[in-house]
């Protein structure tokens, strides 16, 4: 059996970068996936991705919010009880490659509007 993910969307929010003392580095950020029924019902899911190493320095260095990115990776579900006793589940995309999949445009922080 085989666990794989593969999510096209944009990022929410620009990564979160955090370093170990290890010398290991990790970079979190969540990503938009529309899912299209029709134009009025769209539905947009939401995903936690989690990359660890050279590929967390390169989302940290290159990846902005509104980057159109493919994620490969696991589904991880991490499940814990909170403090009321509640069971809490939260899925996690480990990914093991993130690569830009629009234009060039998408994958350089704007520094200035747009001329129109």
């Amino acid at each position: 059996m085989a666990n794989s993910v593969v999510l096209l969307g944009r990022v929410g929010q620009d990564p979160e970068l955090k370093y170990f003392e290890s010398g290991s580095v990790k970079a979190g950020f969540s990503v938009a996936v529309d899912r299209n029924f029709s134009k009025q019902n769209r539905i947009t899911d939401w995903f936690r991705v989690e990359v660890w190493g050279r590929q967390a320095e390169f989302v940290g260095e290159w990846v902005k919010k509104g980057s159109l990115l493919s994620v490969t990776g696991q589904l991880e579900i991490n499940r814990w009880t909170d403090q009321a006793g509640n069971q809490r589940e939260n899925p996690l995309i480990k990914a093991t490659d993130v690569r830009f999949a629009g234009s060039k445009r998408d994958s350089q922080p704007a520094t200035t509007a747009p001329a129109y």
